[in-house]
């Protein structure tokens, strides 16, 4: 069965959402620096640190991660600077 939904991996980053984790004071270098990003195609794109490992087994009972899906983290400030860009509808 199809899904309904399915990742375009040609989409371009369009604009950062919220802050710049510099900008946040939650990296010191400009590796392994999260971020949200809205593609050219309305998408979003989250980088973060992978730890679905580390979650698998504490998932609440209604949540799955697909073979080809990973749980990201990123500092709740990040999320919370990129409120005022993300469309209410």
């Amino acid at each position: 069965m199809p899904r309904p939904w399915e990742a375009d991996p040609s989409a371009l980053f369009a604009r950062r959402l919220g802050k710049s984790a510099r900008e946040l004071g939650t990296t010191a270098d400009h590796d392994g620096c999260p971020d949200i990003w809205e593609l050219d195609n309305g998408d979003i794109a989250v980088i973060g640190r992978d730890l679905t490992d580390s979650y698998a087994a504490r998932l609440p009972p209604d949540v799955t991660i697909a073979a080809d899906e990973r749980l990201v983290v990123v500092p709740g400030t990040m999320l919370r600077s990129a409120k005022p860009d993300i469309a209410d509808d």
